[in-house]
């Protein structure tokens, strides 16, 4: 899970982001130094936490994976701020090395394939569009909730029918340095773990 920390560009506000939400439908409700962000249902769309270098020690701006040392201090100040939300979230990385065990191509579309990938704790089924994915390759996958540089939130979806939980990704859209111009994903050597985070 990622939040998200800049004080330049923001302000002094850590962003907790959950879901998007229809901004016609947006409520705030405020405890303290916490506002908890809402949509008409009730369902949680994510939490700002104001003044927010007074309750942390930032090493660093920008996209920040939640460390378990973050998510205990935000609980605390949920408790501080007399807000009775659930802090129970899931620390496991967003972005991790997936390993392609089967591909098959999409009933439906030339250039599209339906891939298996182990990430190491379960199996994700994946449709692709990248003319080299194979199997046997040790991919960069962004898991359902990730969030890449560009600000696309990765969603399940459906393409052409065949559900797809996840994206199996290119060196461009991870944002990497002198990313190759030819379209494909980022296939990784050996040296690299099923299941690991992949941190870039």
């Amino acid at each position: 899970m990622d939040v998200f920390y800049n004080p330049v560009g923001i302000g002094n506000v850590l962003i907790i982001p959950f879901e998007d939400g229809d901004r016609y439908e947006i409520k705030h409700e405020s405890f303290g130094d916490v506002t908890k962000i809402t949509d008409d249902n009730g369902k949680i769309l994510g939490y700002n936490i104001f003044q927010a270098s007074k309750h942390f020690n930032f090493e660093s701006t920008g996209k920040l994976a939640l460390t378990e040392e973050m998510h205990d201090k935000i609980k605390n100040i949920f408790e501080e701020n007399k807000l009775n939300d659930s802090v129970d979230w899931d620390l496991s990385p967003t972005f991790v090395v997936g390993y392609v065990k089967d591909k098959s191509p999409h009933e439906d579309a030339d250039k599209l394939n339906v891939c298996q990938v182990d990430i190491g704790d379960t199996s994700l089924q994946i449709v692709c569009g990248a003319p080299n994915v194979d199997v046997n390759q040790k991919v960069v996958v962004a898991k359902v909730g990730a969030v890449m540089p560009s600000g696309l939130k990765i969603r399940p979806t459906k393409l052409r029918g065949v559900p797809s939980n996840g994206m199996i990704c290119s060196q461009k859209e991870l944002g990497l340095p002198n990313a190759p111009v030819e379209k494909g994903i980022y296939v990784l050597d050996d040296s690299y773990t099923i299941g690991e985070a992949f941190n870039f």
